[in-house]
């Protein structure tokens, strides 16, 4: 089956990406319980690149596949990819996806992942400030505990928005109101 990209996240109604956002069909890791684990011998770097044994994985449908069975563990941190027979550790330097751009529609900020996953930010995908106040991380919840750091440039469209809203550096979507300043 051919992989369709999502259209540019700028050229979208709220509608459509709530639409599109539904219609994508995951499989259910969080259910899953298989008792084998191994290592995967995979890792995400910082900025997003997926890594085997050392070496980039350059077909992005394969990283797609795999992002879909990603689950992390809520009592130790740990990565997993989960299938109905086996678990495997995988390594993830910071956060397992990368927000790459943002929209704005009425009360709604949503986000497209380098996987093209869109996200719309709320109280089931909550946006967190980390690190320093004058240059903080920003990461969004995405699914089954694991999070998207916001590139640069998206946490630049991200504070410009905030700004525009008042000097708190505070934004809200579907009715929750984040800080992008982390907490001392």
């Amino acid at each position: 089956m051919a992989y369709d990209i999502p259209p540019d996240l700028a050229g979208m109604s709220l509608l459509e990406i709530a639409e599109a956002v539904s219609a994508r069909k995951l499989p259910p890791v969080d259910k899953w319980k298989p008792d084998a684990t191994s290592d995967s011998r995979m890792r995400i770097a910082a900025d997003g690149t997926w890594y085997h044994d050392g070496s980039p994985i350059t077909r992005p449908a394969m990283v797609r596949a795999f992002a879909s069975l990603l689950w992390r563990d809520p009592a130790d941190g740990q990565h997993y990819l989960v299938t109905p027979q086996y678990r495997q550790t995988i390594e993830v330097e910071d956060a397992a996806f990368m927000a790459t751009d943002m929209r704005v529609d009425g009360d709604a900020l949503a986000f497209r992942l380098n996987t093209d996953e869109l996200i719309i930010a709320g109280a089931d995908n909550p946006l967190r400030a980390e690190g320093d106040p004058d240059a903080p991380a920003i990461y969004l919840g995405v699914r089954h505990g694991c999070e998207a750091r916001v590139d640069r440039s998206t946490w630049l469209q991200l504070a410009e928005f905030a700004l525009s809203q008042g000097e708190n550096l505070t934004v809200e979507s579907q009715g929750a109101t984040f800080s992008l300043v982390p907490a001392e």
